[in-house]
Parts: C-alpha cells; sequence; structure tokens
C-alpha cells in the first residue's frame, strides 16, 4: 500500500482522542512481516533481551539510539517544554529517526509504553501522535506497549509465552547489570564484563527461542553459571567511592535522559549500584494490593496482582540466590525487603510516578553500602520531586551517612551544572572514605551500617529483617 494511501486510510480509523481530531493509525497482522518498529531505548541490557524476544516472535524492532542537540530541538518542536522531559526526548529521538532517512516511511511503525497510571507518562501516546500530525507523520502507526489494555492491534499481542519470556528477560537483565556493574570498575582487562554481558544475552536469547531458559530450574541454572563468569573475571580491588542512582524511572536508566551518568561516573572513579528494573514491575502490581487494603473494593484484581507477584519474587529469589553465594558481590534486594524499608518514612499509598519505591531504594543503597547518591529528576515531574528531593531530609534523620544530592533534568539545564553538583556530592563521599567514615565495601540486605540508627533504637520500629519468598 501507498504512503499516500495508507495514509488515508489511517485517517479513516482516526479516533478522537482528547480535543481534536488526532489519527490513529491501527498495526493490523499484515502490517507484521513488512514492518520495522521504532522504539526507544531506556535500559540496554533489559531492552536487548525484550528487543530480541520480539525478533524471534516474528517482529522487525530496533531499539533507536540516535541522540545529541537534534533530539532535544526535535522534541521542542512539538512537544510544549512544560510536558515531561522523557515525554520530550523519546518523541523528539523518533521524529529524528523518521527524519534520518534511514527508514522506509511506509514501512515504519513506533513502539511507545503506557502506563495507565496517574503519571503523565499514560499521556505519552496521545502527545506522540499529536507530534506525527504536525511533523506530517501522521500515517506511522503508533503501537501502545501496556498490560492495562489500554490500546489494543490485531498485528501486535502480548501472548502468554511472551510474556513469561519477557518477565525472565527483566530478571537476567537485573542480575546482568547488578554483576557488570560490580565488576567493570575493577577488571584488569577493559572490556570483559561487556563482552560477558553480550555473551549471556546472546545465550539467553537461544533459550528462549527453543522455549527454554525460563523456568525456575533452567534460571537457577544459568544465573549459577553466570555470577561464576563474572566472578571468574580477573580484578584489581581497589578502593573505589561506591555511588547509586534512583530517580524517574527513564532518566534513571537512559544515558539519554541523564546525559550519559554512569559513564561520568566511571570517569571520576566510581563503583555504580542502580536498583533493578524488575522492583519497577512490582511496585505497579503491589499498588493494587495496597489500595484494596487501604480503601477496599478491587478484591479480585489485587488478588490476582497479588499472586502474581508471587511468582514474579520467586523469580527473583533464584537471581538473588544465585548472587548471594559469592561473597564479593552485593546482590539486589528482595522485592519485600525494599518496601519493609518505606515503613515509617513514607506511606505505601504514595504511588504516583516512582512513588514510595523511590524513597526505599534511597534507603537501601544506604544499607547496602552505596549511601553517596544521585537523585535523578525531571525539573518538572512532582512525584519524584515529593518522593526523591522531598524524602532527603526525612532519610537523613535515620540515615546519617546518606549522602544525596538530586539533580534535575531539563532542556534548559546545563551538563557542566549536573556534572559539577555531582562532583561535589564525590568530594564528600571522598573526604568520609579517606576518614573511614564511609560504609564497608560489600554490605548485604540485612546489615547493618556504620552510622545507621541501630536496630533497638525506638526511632527504627520500622525495621524488619530480610524475608523470603524461596
Amino acid at each position: 500500500m501507498s504512503r499516500t494511501r495508507r495514509g488515508t486510510v489511517g485517517m479513516a480509523a482516526a479516533q478522537t482522542l482528547g480535543s481534536g481530531r488526532i489519527p490513529r493509525v491501527p498495526f493490523t497482522k499484515e502490517m507484521k512481516d513488512e514492518y520495522t518498529i521504532l522504539a526507544p531505548i531506556m535500559a540496554p541490557i533489559h531492552f536487548a533481551f525484550i528487543k530480541n524476544i520480539f525478533t524471534n516472535a516474528g517482529y522487525r524492532v530496533e531499539l533507536l539510539d540516535n541522540c545529541g542537540q537534534n533530539v532535544v530541538e526535535e522534541g521542542l518542536k512539538y512537544v510544549h517544554n512544560d510536558t515531561c522531559y522523557p515525554a520530550l526526548l523519546v518523541i523528539g529521538q523518533m521524529l529524528d529517526a523518521l527524519r534520518s532517512g534511514k527508514y522506509d516511511l511506509s514501512k515504519t511503525a513506533l513502539l511507545m509504553s503506557q502506563t495507565g497510571g496517574g503519571c503523565r507518562a499514560s499521556n505519552y501516546i496521545f502527545l506522540l501522535r499529536r507530534a506525527l500530525k504536525k511533523a506530517g507523520f501522521d500515517e506511522i502507526p503508533v503501537i501502545s506497549f501496556n498490560l492495562s489494555g489500554l490500546e489494543k492491534n490485531s498485528g501486535f499481542r502480548l501472548t502468554l509465552p511472551l510474556i513469561y519470556q519477557m518477565l525472565a528477560g527483566l530478571v537476567y537483565g537485573d542480575g546482568l547489570m547488578a554483576l557488570s556493574n560490580q565488576v567493570k570498575p575493577y577488571e584488569r582487562e577493559k572490556g570483559a564484563a561487556a563482552s560477558l554481558v553480550e555473551a549471556w544475552i546472546a545465550r539467553i536469547t537461544g533459550q528462549f527461542n527453543r522455549k527454554k531458559g525460563y523456568s525456575m530450574k533452567e534460571m537457577g541454572d544459568n544465573f549459577s553459571r553466570m555470577a561464576a563468569d563474572f566472578d571468574a573475571v580477573p580484578r584489581d580491588h581497589v578502593p573505589k567511592v561506591k555511588v547509586g542512582i534512583v530517580g524517574e524511572i527513564y532518566v534513571k536508566y537512559a544515558s539519554l535522559g541523564n546525559n550519559n551518568l554512569e559513564d561520568f561516573l566511571a570517569s571520576q572513579d566510581c563503583e555504580v549500584m542502580v536498583p533493578g528494573l524488575l522492583d519497577f514491575m512490582l511496585y505497579t502490581l503491589d499498588g493494587k494490593v495496597e489500595n484494596h487494603k487501604l480503601y477496599g473494593g478491587g478484591g479480585a484484581d489485587a488478588r490476582i496482582r497479588a499472586a502474581i507477584g508471587k511468582y514474579i519474587m520467586r523469580m527473583q529469589d533464584v537471581m538473588i540466590n544465585a548472587i548471594a553465594a559469592y561473597p564479593d558481590f552485593v546482590p539486589p534486594s528482595r522485592f519485600s525487603h525494599t518496601k519493609s524499608l518505606a515503613e515509617g518514612v513514607i506511606g505505601a499509598g504514595c504511588q504516583m510516578g516512582e512513588g514510595w519505591l523511590l524513597t526505599a531504594e534511597m534507603v537501601e543503597l544506604v544499607e547496602k553500602g552505596y549511601g553517596n547518591i544521585v537523585c535523578t529528576q525531571p525539573f518538572g515531574c512532582l512525584p519524584n520531586h515529593i518522593c526523591g528531593k522531598g524524602m532527603i531530609r526525612k532519610i537523613r534523620e535515620t540515615e546519617p551517612s546518606a549522602n544525596i544530592v538530586p539533580i534535575d533534568y531539563d532542556p534548559s539545564a546545563t551538563r557542566v551544572n549536573q556534572e559539577n553538583r555531582i562532583k561535589l556530592m564525590l568530594a564528600v563521599a571522598r573526604e568520609n572514605m579517606d576518614k573511614g567514615q564511609g560504609t564497608p565495601k560489600k554490605q548485604k540486605p540485612g546489615d547493618s551500617v556504620p552510622g545507621r540508627l541501630d536496630r533497638s533504637d525506638p526511632r527504627r520500629r520500622w525495621w524488619s529483617r530480610l524475608p523470603s519468598h524461596a
């Protein structure tokens, strides 16, 4: 079908979204075999799994890695500068890709996630379609990637095997990210950790293609071998400043959103820890369960989500236990433990954006020995300013060793200013390390950390020991 003809059909299929007529071009079964689907990249390891899973399922998915000022300029042209910064970036990235000349626009579609919650991310699809119309690309199909039933396309279906594989991919991504981040700063042969990551992504993708690799036993075997491979990498254990990264989910993981924050911290001779993506999925599932407890209603939905959450936490346990078998590595915390750290600090009913999870992750990082924290936040993200920046004082009351710097990201924020503020935080971290006031080299969930209040202290009544779901 020609671009003009398909554009006419797309306009005929347009639906009213908000105010005005915004075209919604469906992604049909006939498009699946021929169309290239462009998707923004966020967490590189996790999204590599997702891309490969979709490729195995017959989709042609390409992750966008174009960056630079052109992306920001494209976003500013078609998205209001008061809109969520991640939306501006990913929409700008997609428009920049469509203008690049690399793709046949008559056989190109766009894929974007949609949360369905109170966050402005729920409006990304509408904002993208409006931007496409203004830019003259309104015949491009936009696929909403969501688990809330917000939109459906006959040519893009999330089957049960795909969902199983994506869940497993998130768990594998968390494990590989945790192991790689703890090996990379100390490796004697530069690139060894990155090579292992690529090898394991290819190995597990091959298993997925054979309908293997996502049972509990298979995941246990894979994680045991994976941890052994990373432990075998020759390393020099020289003291380094340990830095945690938290914040709004996109700027937390995406180098485009945080100005290559992880690379900058590596250049400052730091070891970086980033809490896993799986916890965010568990947090979204847990939200309905907590709402049922707090307000009643939705009992059936809450029970289903609780059951799914328990199954995912079993997968998480498999990964944690394999990594914890090696004393040099700090395994990710169980979700239930992370959630317990928020008790007495912030309520579980705080669920807009990253909500209570953002606060809990900062407490968790201090507990693990990564109390030097960069809290990344889009300038206009209200939930982040409340649950991130707004909770720093409260965290410091119970976690005196916390050294947290909030960093705003938006089109007008300069990279130099951001990096200078981070350098000030690192200067304090190095001073504390030289004085022996830093946290121990490796901490495991549940261990005490110097500078923290003792468990028996009445101000720590919210403490609970690490639970197990094994």
